[in-house]
């Protein structure tokens, strides 16, 4: 797991060794509850970002490609229902996300002085402006 620390020793190294793009991936809770610091730094430092989570985009990231997280909650919940009426968790089968999205924020391509070519705008399901 990431600490706050770490996460800062993370973006001075971007700094330092003078990055071009940046990609922070799913998974850290340190990193999703710094994301509108993460977003804000990647801009201050003209960085292109992608990152794993559609939060990031709506806290002013460029791109994400991931998972649907309520699509995931919803199957979750399948699961926890099956649990409740007698299922075994270990019975259950593991599945992979089926449902991925692709948002892009507009106003951040813009600041960053970057146009969007066309296909990645057309795949895109949602577009912040």
């Amino acid at each position: 797991m990431v600490s706050a620390t770490d996460l800062d020793e993370a973006l001075s190294t971007v700094t330092r060794e003078h990055a071009q793009a940046m990609m922070v991936l799913p998974g850290n809770p340190v990193a999703f509850s710094k994301r509108a610091e993460i977003t804000g730094f990647a801009q201050r430092n003209h960085l292109p970002s992608m990152y794993g989570l559609r939060e990031y985009v709506e806290a002013g990231g460029l791109l994400s490609y991931g998972p649907n997280t309520p699509d995931i909650c919803r199957h979750a919940a399948g699961d926890v229902d099956k649990i409740l009426k007698g299922a075994k968790p270990g019975d259950l089968p593991v599945e992979r996300p089926t449902r991925f999205e692709l948002p892009i924020n507009l106003r951040t391509a813009k600041a960053l002085g970057l146009t969007m070519r066309r296909s990645p705008l057309e795949r895109a399901d949602q577009l912040i402006q």
